[in-house]
């Protein structure tokens, strides 16, 4: 019996996927549950799972081809595989040994002990002992060559490798990729919002003397007191936006058509990089959220962006973002807003400055904030207003416990 295996159901904002990768070809043995395929779409990589074990047939559709929501992939021949698995043992049976009249005509038990417990395939085996028989030494050098393989695996280049080519000098060579969909996704929207928007970026300074004290102070402690989660300075901007936000709320909403819409809740999205590109999840209901359960979320963000697991849910929506260029070494920029948000947050790195502090010359970290805003829908007078609120929460931290 075929069954098809299926694209999945997108969302209302993801129209078509591209397949990515086969991670088997036709003919191959599948258990359900198994990767089979990946489809790239303008925001996540989405797996595709076996839903009952058997043998992949024929594939419909191949690697770039696009695909619709529900769209059939291929199939897989339910049962092949369990049909095929009984003639082993029968050639096994009718094959002639020496070995007649013994316990095991195939392997010394022992030896069938050894190969089940290291995961060896017994008729893998070449027998060296009487009639052809398998040993527990010839289980050991087995064994021993399993452990020797994956030894050389690292010596394959890396995936990403492809993806940016590096040439030797004085070559005049070209290579051509294809763009990823999210990437040409990432530069559709960012042209779109360039397009559409009156777009404005005010600047300002903080000083993050009084932050970095006290997470230098509580870091030890606060990683004991939340199994392991480390206290970052993202947490603190997140917020202090947060609390912005609620001050302004034009700067939390969204325009829709001729309508704008105000935000009751704060879904902040937190830019994180990954071998696809930049992408950005989100955390909901952000002003909610104790610094634990923030730096927590944006740890699981960065390790699924990492390992291509974020989910189509954890990507979608946002009604105001943060990106962190410092982390790069930037200095300072004009981050773009992510439609149909109405404004993005920008920080930078953190450098010693001579500051002049009550008539004093005083070094200080200092770190430059870049807020990009919809000049449709904020004003100038509350974009500077908003951003000097979140250097004043930054700046005297007590603000945020005390909600002045």
């Amino acid at each position: 019996m075929a069954i098809e295996i299926k694209a999945p159901t997108f969302p209302e904002s993801v129209a078509d996927g591209t397949v990515a990768t086969w991670h088997k070809q036709p003919g191959d043995a599948v258990k359900r549950d198994d990767l089979i395929v990946d489809i790239e779409t303008d925001k996540v990589v989405l797996e595709v799972l076996a839903t009952a074990d058997g043998v992949l047939g024929a594939i419909v559709k191949n690697e770039g081809d696009t695909v619709l929501s529900d769209e059939v992939l291929g199939s897989i021949v339910e049962g092949a595989a369990a049909a095929a698995a009984p003639a082993a043992p029968a050639a096994a049976a009718a094959a002639p040994t020496a070995a007649e009249g013994e316990d095991d005509p195939i392997a010394a038990p022992a030896a069938r002990k050894l190969a089940e417990e290291n995961g060896i395939n017994i008729a893998s085996v070449a027998g060296t002992g009487k009639g052809g028989r398998v040993t527990k030494e010839d289980v050991v050098a087995a064994v021993a060559a399993k452990k020797a393989a994956p030894a050389a695996a690292p010596a394959k280049a890396p995936a990403p490798a492809a993806a940016a080519p590096v040439f030797a000098a004085g070559d005049r060579v070209e290579k051509r990729v294809p763009m990823t969909r999210l990437r040409a996704k990432v530069a559709e929207r960012l042209v779109e919002a360039q397009s559409n928007m009156a777009m404005l970026t005010t600047f300002n300074e903080v000083d993050m003397t009084e932050v970095m004290a006290l997470r230098s102070k509580y870091k030890d402690l606060f990683e004991k007191s939340h199994n392991g989660v480390r206290l970052g300075f993202m947490s603190f901007f997140v917020k202090a936006a947060t609390e912005a936000l609620k001050r302004f709320p034009a700067v939390n909403a969204s325009i829709d058509g001729a309508d704008i819409v105000y935000h009751g809740y704060a879904d902040v999205g937190v830019a994180v990089s990954s071998d696809r590109g930049l992408v950005v999840p989100v955390l909901r209901n952000a002003e909610l959220m104790s610094l634990a359960e923030i730096e927590g979320g944006i740890a699981t963000f960065g390790k699924k962006a990492r390992d291509g697991k974020l989910s189509m849910e954890e990507m979608t929506g946002g009604t105001f973002t943060i990106t962190n260029g410092g982390t790069f070494g930037s200095m300072m920029s004009t981050p773009i807003v992510n439609p149909p948000q109405a404004a993005i947050l920008g920080m930078h790195n953190i450098l010693q400055r001579p500051m002049a502090i009550n008539g004093q010359v005083v070094i200080r970290p200092m770190m430059y904030l870049a807020l990009s805003y919809d000049h449709r829908l904020i004003d100038g007078k509350e974009a500077v207003t908003f951003l000097v609120t979140i250097k004043n929460l930054l700046e005297d931290p007590a603000r945020l416990l005390l909600d002045i």
